[in-house]
């Protein structure tokens, strides 16, 4: 495997853990109680970046929104991978990227969380 093909692989896995990691928080907030619309969920960035620590706040619509499209990622200001993903949308903290065709695009399909 190419250097490139390993490192578009080692970002899409990085970043399907985290999304399932986002998804456990999702499910404990709503088990604590209603989630303001405002104040939102507080999830880990989404990005490949393995030593990423950035938190972000999402009011639980735009969740789920992103997470209607297993293409689509949560990720902060700045963390786009420009060879793997494009901007779709910027909503100031945090910007919502989608994966582009290939190896990262097919990881990002075969370990949706929501894949029933």
């Amino acid at each position: 495997m190419a250097d490139g093909d390993e490192r578009t692989r080692r970002i899409g896995l990085n970043e399907a853990l985290f999304r399932q990691v986002n998804e456990r928080i999702r499910d404990v907030s709503e088990k604590l109680g209603p989630v303001e619309e405002e104040a939102g969920y507080q999830i880990l960035c989404e990005c490949g970046d393995t030593d990423c620590t950035a938190q972000l706040a999402i009011a639980p619509d735009q969740y789920e929104q992103v997470r209607s499209d297993p293409a689509l990622f949560i990720v902060a200001r700045g963390h786009i991978a420009p060879d793997v993903e494009g901007l779709t949308a910027d909503r100031g903290a945090y910007q919502i990227v989608r994966k582009r065709p290939g190896a990262s695009g097919n990881i990002a399909e075969a370990t949706d969380p929501r894949d029933s």
